[in-house]
């Protein structure tokens, strides 16, 4: 066997392998009980995707292919910075929601301790009427 041979079964094997690492990561992504787990997973698919199309320009020696990994570079880039975007905002918005429940479970105690008659108040007032 030739070096060009070994060379060309090796990034045909590595091709694979990332194939198989990008199958765990849209799993992950799906699965992922957090927006971080998502986050990160959509950002590694990205990255292993770009690997993937650099293997396949040096492999068909296209350098037309080079090209179209630095665009799906901007693309993967954009994509994890919108997501983020869009994810923190849903955060925000569930936060504030949150806090206005918590909130309104405050005033409501309060607004009930307001309307029950104390102790001392009710006794003053037994007091006053008596003089």
């Amino acid at each position: 066997m030739t070096y060009e041979i070994l060379v060309h079964h090796f990034m045909v094997f590595c091709i694979g392998v990332l194939a198989v690492t990008v199958l765990f990561c849209l799993i992950r992504t799906i699965v992922g009980p957090r927006i971080a787990d998502r986050l990160v997973g959509v950002n590694m698919m990205g990255t292993q995707i770009i690997v993937m199309i650099g293997f396949a320009a040096l492999m068909l020696k296209e350098g037309g292919l080079v090209d179209v990994a630095i665009i799906y570079a901007l693309i993967s880039f954009l994509s994890v910075v919108i997501f983020t975007k869009v994810f923190t905002g849903v955060y925000q918005e569930n936060r504030e929601k949150a806090e206005a429940l918590l909130s309104g479970r405050e005033k409501v105690k309060t607004d009930r301790k307001a309307d029950a008659p104390d102790a001392e108040t009710e006794s003053g007032k037994e007091k006053e009427a008596e003089a």
